[in-house]
């Protein structure tokens, strides 16, 4: 397999992964003139076979990242798109990291990148199963989620946990991935599953990693109010129903029928991999559900990136300094790393 070298995150993104067959294209004269990347139809060739792997182990711990591709080096991967409340049909194509996926989108339907909240995978609806993580064949469709109501709640807080699992889009925006059943969020019914966390009791936290937006509201302290103001996506008439509570636990659904995985990192070049393993899969999943109970989020693609620097290690001291090397910034504590290497060699083992 070719291995592509790919524009890198920025060091405040979860890595993404982008599942995508390689193809060739045959376009059909646009829709639009004004604007040639909406389309009404279009027919695709056959994709390119994908043969053999190619991987980079050093990625996890080179920190230096390398530049930007040519232009005319980066993988032609297209995909088609419309705005989750209801649009034409866009195409985009030229992308190698979240960020110029949103430029991409927003270019189509001439908004701003900052506009889009999240990006859903073949569903309008806000579905946190469905949620773009990084895997995208080229049958999937992208559903762009974008601003609407702004909302400003008060919250008291009667317990040290108020139920909430944060993620975030890999451009700066914390939202809301999960709310717990019963929990002091669950009874202030105008917080939704997908409204975006702008600003803790005044305090604007747009940029913020998820991590430190949970943090935040867990060391917040009990037995007092606090405010925070969110913005929900927008909703079509017919997207408008009872409040979700969040997916699945660890995002068991696959989504798209690819072969073949891209797989961008937050440190180092991209490589053309196959799929996930079964093990690799199962270790995801826990060690996925392992960042939810010790930090309050939801990450399968940090979790998928944790799996990797840990699955040739010997022992938990030579996988704490790896993750060092790699995830340093999330200054993970040691009893959870503890836990992160016993999942591993549990999956390792097919004890779960």
């Amino acid at each position: 397999m070719t291995s592509l070298v790919a524009t890198l995150f920025p060091d405040c993104f979860t890595p993404l992964r982008l599942r995508a067959h390689f193809i060739a294209t045959m376009e059909k004269k646009p829709k639009s003139k004004e604007n040639s990347k909406l389309v009404e139809n279009e027919e695709l060739g056959e994709r390119a076979g994908l043969a053999g792997r190619s991987t980079n182990k050093a990625a996890t711990s080179n920190g230096g990242g390398l530049p930007p591709p040519p232009v005319n080096l980066r993988p032609k991967l297209v995909f088609h798109t419309q705005l989750a409340h209801g649009s034409p049909t866009g195409r985009i194509e030229g992308f190698t990291n979240v960020k110029e996926l949103y430029g991409k989108i927003a270019d189509v339907f001439n908004l701003t990148p900052s506009e889009i909240l999240f990006c859903t995978l073949n569903t309008h609806k806000i579905d946190m199963d469905k949620l773009l993580g990084g895997q995208i064949g080229l049958e999937d469709f992208i559903f762009a989620h974008t601003k609407g109501i702004k909302k400003e709640v008060e919250i008291f807080k009667s317990e040290d946990a108020l139920g909430l699992t944060i993620t975030d889009n890999g451009a700066g925006y914390a939202f809301i991935k999960r709310i717990k059943e019963e929990s002091v969020v669950d009874k202030v019914k105008v917080i939704s599953v997908g409204d975006h966390i702008e600003c803790i009791n005044g305090k604007n936290i747009v940029g913020t990693r998820h991590y430190e937006v949970a943090k935040m509201l867990k060391e917040l302290q009990k037995g007092k109010a606090f405010t925070l103001k969110l913005v929900e996506p927008t909703k079509a008439f017919e997207m408008i129903e009872p409040r979700s509570k969040g997916g699945k636990t660890g995002g068991d659904a696959k989504i798209g029928t690819g072969r073949g995985t891209l797989r961008l990192r937050s440190k180092g070049p991209a490589t053309v991999e196959d799929e996930p393993t079964e093990f690799e899969e199962k270790a995801v999943k826990k060690v996925d559900d392992l960042l939810e109970s010790y930090m309050g989020i939801r990450d399968t693609e940090l979790a998928a990136t944790m799996v990797e620097v840990g699955k040739d290690k010997k022992n938990p001291d030579e996988f704490a300094m790896a993750l060092d090397e790699a995830l340093g910034d999330f200054a993970f504590p040691d009893e959870f790393v503890f836990d992160v290497w016993g999942a591993i060699g549990d999956a390792k083992e097919g004890r779960f």
